[in-house]
């Protein structure tokens, strides 16, 4: 009897005791799901504000690359304009020095010829002294073939030539825009070398024509003259 009464004893201590492990063991797991729970929704929270910040910084920076883009182009423009402006400068400076250089305004070099009209050699027996003498035509004739064959420039004793110069013959000198000049007279042209002096040795040209009547000729291929701008530009 009394070993059945240890017994039943021994059962309920057993009981009290699991019901206490078994409610710890409840409490502890409770206590753990709920403090993991927490920590985990803290932590979606973090991670969500994240990642939107994320992606708010990946919305401005495509944003920021589109203008950059955009901004690229445009300077690619406006290099492309500077550079087309810089082209049309550089031809209206190059158009403008050309015509100072045909209006006589500047001071030119380059190669050319230089032809020499000295007065004929004195003959007793000839009456008419002008037949032996250079005048403004015979000067005339050289001009004339030098602009033909693509003179850029024409100077007569130094002095430059314009489009509207004139020469005139005033006895054994010539005027030249009211310049006088004693012969010999020495007519200087800038242009191609080869092409001038052809034009002026034609059979039956210029040259022949000049010695025909008594004038002595003489023609010089220069690589380089120079010819001063006009008198008084």
């Amino acid at each position: 009897m009394k070993k059945k009464k240890r017994v039943k004893g021994n059962h309920v201590i057993f009981s009290l005791v699991f019901l206490v492990l078994g409610y710890m063991i409840a409490f502890s797991y409770h206590l753990t799901q709920s403090e993991k729970s927490t920590v985990t929704g803290k932590q979606w929270e973090r991670d969500l504000e994240l990642r939107n910040q994320l992606v708010s910084l990946e919305e401005k920076n495509r944003l920021l690359q589109s203008e950059l883009n955009a901004k690229r182009e445009r300077v690619q423009e406006i290099e492309k304009e500077l550079s087309q402006e810089a082209q049309i400068y550089f031809n209206l400076a190059e158009d403008a020095e050309k015509f100072r250089m045909y209006l006589g305004k500047i001071k030119v070099k380059g190669q050319g010829v230089e032809v020499t009209l000295t007065d004929g050699a004195y003959n007793p027996n000839e009456k008419n002294i002008n037949n032996y003498i250079v005048h403004e035509h015979h000067v005339f004739k050289v001009i004339n073939e030098l602009y033909i064959s693509g003179a850029q420039a024409v100077a007569i004793n130094g002095q430059r030539l314009s489009h509207n110069s004139y020469i005139l013959c005033n006895g054994p000198v010539i005027e030249v825009d009211g310049y006088q000049h004693p012969a010999p007279f020495v007519i200087t042209a800038i242009g191609d070398a080869d092409v001038l002096a052809a034009a002026l040795n034609l059979t039956g040209g210029v040259k022949d024509s000049l010695v025909n009547e008594n004038i002595q000729f003489a023609l010089e291929k220069k690589t380089e003259i120079s010819i001063d701008p006009l008198l008084g530009s």
